[in-house]
């Protein structure tokens, strides 16, 4: 039963995190305090959402997403709002990533 309890706050977190992202790059909301909530929910889905087989498919598309997100920057800066949705979603995928590589990491170690 709190399996499925934090499975459904860590599915729950992703989704309001992503739509959160993207609304507040979109109107340009985005300052100290919405990126710790950001982080937050970030740490939320890699704690919460991510486990097992699902990890080698979330670091991967993590990976993709984080570089695709950073190196987009500076193309995407002709178009100020992209931008902003870009780095909103770095802030929820960059702790996500590492929580889940972290804990990777340590069933490797155990193993």
């Amino acid at each position: 039963m709190a399996k499925k309890v934090g499975n459904l706050i860590g599915r729950l977190a992703f989704l309001a995190g992503f739509i959160l992202a993207i609304v507040l790059g979109a109107l340009d909301k985005i300052d100290q305090t919405w990126t710790i909530v950001l982080v937050i929910i970030g740490l939320l889905i890699g704690l919460l959402n991510i486990a097992g087989k699902e990890s080698y498919s979330f670091l991967l598309s993590g990976i993709s997403l984080i570089l695709a997100s950073a190196l987009g920057l500076g193309v995407m800066n002709a178009i100020p709002f992209l931008a902003r949705i870009l780095v909103a979603i770095l802030a929820i995928f960059v702790p996500a990533t590492i929580i889940v590589a972290v804990r990777n990491v340590f069933g490797l170690a155990k193993n």
